[in-house]
């Protein structure tokens, strides 16, 4: 026997003498001696193959003789998927049927999105739409969207349905988006309401929205769990630092619009998710914009979260040295926390990663594994409907007609792109040498489908951004939480996590 190639070693901390185990594939957590690690790694036959982009953090070194643990610790071993007589090219197809799996499952029902218009009332100069809104040769791309285009979509989700396998029984229940441009202006609002009608005209529906907030008062009376019921808003920093990025047409600021518009989704009881989009130059400004997110009252409600993305190079406003991968914005964050105790309320890029390995710590035989053959419904059953009736997969290519999936025709057939929706539909971490023979390939999903592409000009490549390091800093973390026997952090699910 020997090591399997998908094993993940994690230095636990406070204690030489254990470590942990994950395997990449079984979803196996194990803590074991010291001595029974040294041993599995003294069977591996070779190192673990280097991303394209990123690099990984050396395994912790042997450090000790290698003594052979007894029989039955060995069974286990191979029980739990530490070692295995399956070659290197029979691991990884195990890999690849695992994933495969998983993505027929997470692919059997479709997801929506309607974008109203491509229109947007703020002038974000990160924003990868900024060319519709600022070069004329795009103005015809701003158009709203009407009440025919909506019945048109209607009917064809019908068909795309039919596509996943599932008949008018199987539909219970829909899940509508709204995103941009700006899906919550005040002019936007009457296709809003009818988007929201034909969904429960159809059945039961539920609702969210990617928004600006700065016009969110004109849609008050929706705004409650039972109809526009979750939210994700972005913040830039305290007002003055906010005020120079997400700023109007005219140059004035949004800061005191979208806190107040903050407070109303709260206060009827909407799941409000603030997104800081956070890069080298706002950064700094973090723990003045928590003492003002303490001063608001926020926290006090339990359908708040707040958490930092990293802002990615869209366009030629932003400079390449600017942008922070999501490994040195956990870590900056996690040093201002140190050095400002009210910047505990915001959450770090992997603190749902940190919750899941709580939750196993704590309970592991009733705690689900997670596991991510992709990185996000682009790959699996997102539809997202922009004002033309075309179709796209994926909300940061929307505008570019070149890489729709497809188009939802005057009379409700839909014209599939099949070329383009093989594209983004199959990439998986088996669609990908370097992923499918990567540990953690199924912890992470290969990464940013956009952002790979970004880097390398082809989407079927990994975007690691720093994982292997978060990933062990995350679930030792965790480890220190369970061992001080501190409460479980708890946090909203975000509306996004691209």
């Amino acid at each position: 026997m020997r090591a399997s190639s998908y094993i993940i070693y994690i230095d636990l901390p406070n204690t030489a003498e254990e470590m942990l185990l994950v395997h990449g594939y079984s979803g196996a957590y194990d803590r074991v001696s010291s001595k029974v690690a040294n041993y599995v790694r003294s069977l591996e036959l070779r190192q673990a193959p280097k991303p394209l982009y990123g690099a990984w953090r050396s395994d912790p070194d042997i450090d000790q003789p290698v003594q052979r643990p007894s029989d039955a610790t060995v069974e286990t071993l191979r029980r739990r998927g530490y070692l295995t007589n399956l070659s290197f090219e029979e691991e990884e197809e195990v890999l690849k049927t695992v994933a495969h799996k998983l993505h027929r499952q997470n692919s059997r029902k479709p997801a929506y999105l309607f974008m109203p218009t491509y229109d947007c009332n703020l002038r974000c100069s990160y924003c990868f739409q900024h060319h519709m809104r600022t070069d004329p040769k795009y103005r015809h791309l701003l158009k709203m969207m009407t009440r025919e285009t909506v019945d048109r979509i209607f009917l064809g989700m019908a068909s795309i349905e039919t596509l996943h396998g599932l008949g008018p029984k199987d539909v219970l229940r829909r899940d509508i988006g709204f995103f941009g441009g700006e899906p919550l202006l005040a002019e936007t609002r009457p296709i809003i309401d009818y988007i929201m009608e034909k969904t429960l005209a159809g059945g039961e529906g539920s609702f969210w929205a990617v928004t600006n907030a700065t016009e969110l008062q004109a849609y008050e009376d929706l705004l409650s769990p039972q109809r526009l019921g979750r939210i994700q808003v972005t913040l830039d920093g305290p007002p003055a630092a906010h005020d120079r990025r997400r700023i109007y047409a005219d140059g004035s600021g949004s800061f005191e619009k979208i806190a107040r518009n903050i407070n109303l989704a709260l206060d009827r009881g909407v799941e409000v998710s603030v997104r800081l989009n956070i890069d080298r130059r706002n950064l700094m400004e973090l723990p003045e914009l928590a003492e003002i997110v303490h001063r608001q009252g926020w926290t006090r409600y339990r359908n708040f979260g707040i958490y930092t993305a990293a802002v990615q190079v869209t366009n030629e406003n932003m400079r390449r040295e600017e942008e922070m991968d999501s490994w040195t914005l956990d870590n900056a964050v996690a040093e201002l926390q140190k050095e400002h105790p009210l910047m505990s309320i915001v959450a770090q890029p992997d603190d749902s990663l940190r919750r899941q390995a709580r939750s196993l710590f704590q309970d592991a035989e009733h705690t689900p594994i997670r596991m991510k053959e992709s990185f996000c419904s682009a790959h699996t059953g997102m539809y997202i409907f922009d004002s033309f009736a075309d179709m796209y997969a994926c909300w940061e290519r929307t505008g570019e007609s070149s890489i729709r999936i497809g188009h939802v025709n005057e009379d409700g057939s839909v014209a599939m792109n099949s070329p383009m929706m093989q594209i983004w539909r199959s990439r998986t971490v088996a669609s990908n040498p370097v992923c499918s023979k990567c540990r953690y390939a199924l912890n992470c999903g290969g990464g940013c489908a956009v952002a790979a592409q970004g880097r390398t000009g082809e989407m079927h490549t990994n975007f690691c951004d720093g994982y292997s390091l978060r990933f062990r800093a995350k679930v030792a973390q965790a480890y220190l939480e369970h061992l001080a026997g501190q409460e479980m952090p708890v946090g909203l699910n975000r509306v996004c996590d691209q």
